[in-house]
């Protein structure tokens, strides 16, 4: 795999603020579920009838198999992955956070670079909601 310097060096936004996960930039590069701004928001995943902890283990397991996803960071309640796109060397970074008061699964798929994605963290993060759907959970 190609390591791009442009994207190796992993952003100091990453991770929980007071309770969120970091805001998109304003390029269209990126989604979150906690997002106000309707281009860049996508729906948190619900774990319908299952618990937070097979949800979180199913999300682990998922990114495990993917060979494009490397976890960084895994706790009972966050989950950050970086996803590289092996021909260019790009990263984009995945991050997932439980919230207790919600009963959702945030989820936050940003590229490194401020250029436009084509789609792709949508796509990622609509792959994972296809995946949990099949097994039963997402409402």
């Amino acid at each position: 795999m190609m390591t791009n310097p442009l994207t190796s060096k992993r952003p100091q936004s990453l991770g929980v603020h007071q309770g969120r996960l970091s805001s998109c930039p304003t390029a269209h590069n990126s989604v979150c579920s906690q997002s106000e701004d309707p281009e860049h928001y996508t729906e948190p995943f619900a774990p319908g009838l299952r618990s937070k902890q097979e949800l979180m283990r199913r999300l682990k397991s998922a990114l495990a198999a993917c060979e494009e996803a490397e976890i960084i960071t895994a706790t009972d309640d966050y989950l950050h992955a970086e996803c590289h796109a092996s021909m260019l060397g790009l990263v984009d970074d995945l991050e997932l956070l439980w919230s207790a008061e919600e009963g959702v699964c945030h989820v936050r798929s940003a590229s490194r670079l401020g250029i436009p994605d084509f789609g792709r963290n949508r796509t990622r993060v609509e792959k994972l909601r296809m995946l949990l759907e099949g097994w039963g959970f997402c409402e």
